[in-house]
């Protein structure tokens, strides 16, 4: 049976770069390369590959940051699961972004253009590695590596998942060892994820330019899904001027994600102030903080966050509140502060939050030995359960299979509570008979 390769192919469509042609140099010399890229040849042990290089004043604006690293990274270090990043000078730092001939991981795509910037002592140098033929790789491929060769970390926007994997293929394919195998990586879309899911409609790193960093992109920008048709256009054309708008996106990828970084950085290590505009970004910041195991930042970004009235929004959206009034809560309860966790699940029982009846009930049963209050807890969440379709949180409505498991659960808990009642009032009758 064809793969679906194969049936692409018998389509005239092209898979990854292997089958294309190499550019038609006769169109553009390579000094009207040079001219309209403002790049130059590199030479490397592998040969000639090509390379377009700036460098900008660390005082660069970009949208409302400035390109350096300023701000404390111990948070941000954290967070990675690299804490020595915290300590590294900020000329340690390689951010990296690629333009490829297609999304997929496979052999036959390749990374066609590579943008890294990094700090030297008094501005950011940015480099971009052309693939101009694909004949010129292990050159282009030796190149990134030495312009890498300083730096300890390496920052990138999806590079995990994508940018990474990819290059460590194409190195592979030529044997050569992949010279980011065991540095820090720094991914800061999964970072992006956890601070603005709640309130961003989407976590692209254009639209955090546009809505956190303030950046506006020129008209020269092209979109990054036609990366692979205008390289295949360089290719079939040989002509350099098509390149030029996606040598600027990339460049601005690169440049924001430097920004962005240091945007970062600065919310976490001060987040009741950098982070005080947005009710919604001080609880997702609570859960991070949470999760870190500080418990006492993360409080007060709960607190914080539940009392805020959002300038846009004027009030929480509600998974986003019950999930807060749940999650301090149940610090309060680590930490046996019963009467702050009361009053919060009493408050989400009234938002109609059924893991705030259970709680009610188990901290009346267990810690306040109230069996009377723990009983009408318990038939309140059974009487909730069985007349409407609630949530546990972020969670759709509860299934027919999940009601049935939280209403076997309840009518256990009633018949155990009823049993004690009915044990307290024996004892009761026998005390007075005495």
């Amino acid at each position: 049976m064809p793969s679906l390769s194969d049936k692409l192919k018998s389509l005239g469509v092209k898979v990854g770069a292997q089958d294309l042609n190499p550019p038609r140099p006769e169109k553009h010399s390579a000094s009207s390369m040079d001219a309209i890229l403002g790049g130059a040849p590199r030479p490397t042990p592998f040969g000639e590959t090509y390379a377009i290089e700036k460098r900008f004043p660390l005082s660069q604006a970009i949208g409302h940051a400035r390109l350096a690293l300023n701000a404390p990274r111990h948070v941000i270090a954290r967070w990675s699961g690299h804490p020595a990043a915290a300590d590294l000078e900020m000329q340690a730092f390689a951010f990296i972004d690629t333009e490829t001939t297609g999304l997929s991981l496979g052999v036959g795509t390749y990374a066609y253009l590579v943008s890294i910037g990094r700090f030297d002592a008094h501005d950011f140098h940015l480099a971009q590695f052309f693939l101009r033929d694909p004949a010129e790789e292990p050159a282009f491929l030796a190149a990134v590596e030495a312009f890498l060769a300083p730096c300890q970390a390496i920052v990138t926007y999806n590079g995990k998942t994508f940018d990474l994997p990819l290059l460590r293929t194409r190195f592979t394919a030529h044997g050569l060892s992949f010279p980011l195998q065991n540095i820090i990586h720094i991914d800061l879309l999964h970072l992006a994820r956890r601070l603005w899911r709640d309130r961003l409609p989407e976590r692209s790193l254009s639209y955090l330019e546009a809505h956190i960093l303030g950046i506006e992109r020129s008209t020269q920008d092209v979109p990054g899904w036609m990366a692979p048709e205008i390289y295949f256009q360089y290719l079939q054309t040989g002509d350099p001027t098509v390149l030029s708008g996606i040598l600027y996106h990339n460049a601005m990828d690169v440049l924001s994600l430097a920004a962005l970084l240091d945007h970062m950085s600065a919310l976490l290590a001060d987040p009741l102030v950098e982070g005080s505009q947005h009710g919604v970004d001080l609880i997702a910041m609570g859960r991070l903080f949470e999760d870190l195991g500080d418990l006492e930042t993360a409080t007060r970004l709960y607190i914080h966050g539940l009392e805020h009235k959002d300038a846009l929004e004027m009030r929480l959206p509600r998974s986003v509140y019950l999930q807060a009034l749940h999650r301090l809560a149940l610090i309060y309860k680590r930490q046996s502060n019963w009467e702050a966790a009361i009053q919060l699940w009493q408050e989400a029982s009234r938002q109609r939050h059924l893991p705030a009846f259970i709680e009610l009930a188990k901290c009346y049963e267990h810690v306040l030995k109230d069996a009377q209050t723990a009983l009408q807890w318990t038939q309140a969440a059974m009487e909730f359960l069985a007349t409407t379709s609630p949530s546990t949180g972020d969670a759709p409505p509860l299934g027919l299979y999940e009601r049935r498991q939280w209403m076997g659960q309840l009518q256990r808990r009633m018949e155990r509570l009823q049993q004690k009642l009915a044990g307290y009032t024996e004892v009761e009758s026998d005390n007075n008979e005495r």
